[in-house]
């Protein structure tokens, strides 16, 4: 229990920093766009004697594009759950934050005279944040699930 707790105390200044720097939205991918825009500039550059060179860039534009619309349609439908979710992101941080907090709570002097009221307080808010979290969740899963039934499928 106690390699329990000491993980929980050094992982929650970083799960505070990815909760912090999601919502500042640092945490994006690279932009495909505008390397495609860049290549496609590149592209109108290269004299049309280098037409070897032309082609495969062309194909290397093509390649990005034709990925990047498989990933529009690949992560549509998670998308339109992710949409759905009501809760949104805020109850998920607040679950993990308290169970991170409960735990360290967990290690300090078990003597202190408010430790154990802080201790059923914590415990009272993570299992009520959990409830909002499943809540949300179950819900998003049957709206996302529910217009898959009635859709034209195979027959």
């Amino acid at each position: 229990m106690p390699a329990l707790v000491d993980l929980a105390v050094g992982m929650a200044p970083i799960a505070g920093g990815l909760a912090l720097g999601a919502a500042a939205g640092y945490l994006k991918g690279p932009d495909v766009r505008k390397t495609i825009s860049q290549d496609m500039e590149l592209l109108d550059r290269l004299p049309p004697e280098e037409s070897e060179r032309r082609a495969e860039l062309q194909q290397a534009i093509d390649s990005r594009i034709d990925d990047l619309v498989a990933t529009v349609n690949r992560y549509r439908p998670l998308r339109r759950a992710a949409a759905s979710y009501r809760g949104g992101v805020r109850d998920i941080l607040l679950f993990v934050s308290a169970i991170l907090f409960t735990a360290v709570w967990w290690s300090v002097d078990h003597q202190k005279s408010s430790w154990l009221p802080m201790f059923v307080v914590l415990i009272v808010i993570s299992v009520w944040s959990a409830a909002y979290v499943f809540s949300g969740l179950l819900r998003s899963l049957l709206s996302f699930r529910g217009p898959l039934r009635g859709g034209a499928g195979p027959r």
